[in-house]
């Protein structure tokens, strides 16, 4: 790994992150949301995955980049609105953190595989793909998923078994095993209704 140049895309990734106006507490101080997500991204991917490639580790941290600037509200609010909403958001995401590795003076090799990661493609058959959607997931549920809940009081707990069960399924096997050995923290209040959808 040349440090040199992926200390330099990092901290592109982060500058372009630190410009969110959304902003989240966390301990008591203030962060852009997007630079905070990129960070915790990060600090799973050290917990889970710390022998992860460059390509992930530079994917990882550019997941979300400047996710505030297309809108879930540009979109239909339905189905079809949601998952046009979210493939844009992979080609934006892929094509914004390639632009800023190719400054930073990385090769088209490596630009491309990242934004293969970051596009979220073959996902069952890409290992680089995969661990990033294993990250992705943990983060969601230590740091997001209790959020989400107080979001959608409305839903019942069928509902709720749905939403988790397709989460732990776009998930390996090492990442549920990481998971249930308490190598995350489990939101509380959710953790009865967790264990019911993945028995």
């Amino acid at each position: 790994m040349n440090n040199n140049l992926y200390q330099a895309a990092i901290a592109a990734f982060d500058k372009a992150n630190s410009e969110d106006t959304n902003k989240e507490v966390f301990d008591g101080k203030e962060y852009p949301k997007e630079l905070l997500y990129a960070q915790r991204m990060t600090e799973m991917q050290e917990r889970f995955a710390p022998e992860a490639s460059e390509a992930v580790k530079l994917a990882v941290r550019a997941q979300h980049i400047q996710r505030w600037k297309i809108p879930r509200s540009n979109y239909a609010m339905d189905k079809p609105g949601y998952m046009l909403w979210r493939t844009t958001l992979y080609k934006f995401h892929a094509e914004t953190a390639g632009n800023l590795m190719k400054e930073a003076g990385y090769d088209e090799e490596m630009i491309a595989r990242v934004k293969t990661i970051i596009s979220k493609k073959d996902l069952k058959t890409n290992p680089e793909t995969q661990m990033m959607e294993d990250i992705v997931d943990l983060v969601f549920i230590e740091h997001y998923m209790l959020h989400f809940a107080g979001q959608h009081a409305d839903y019942d707990e069928a509902k709720w078994i749905i939403i988790i069960k397709k989460t732990w399924n776009k998930m390996s096997s090492s990442a549920h095993e990481f998971a249930l050995a308490g190598k995350i923290k489990l939101p509380e209040a959710l953790v009865p209704l967790i264990l019911k959808a993945i028995q």
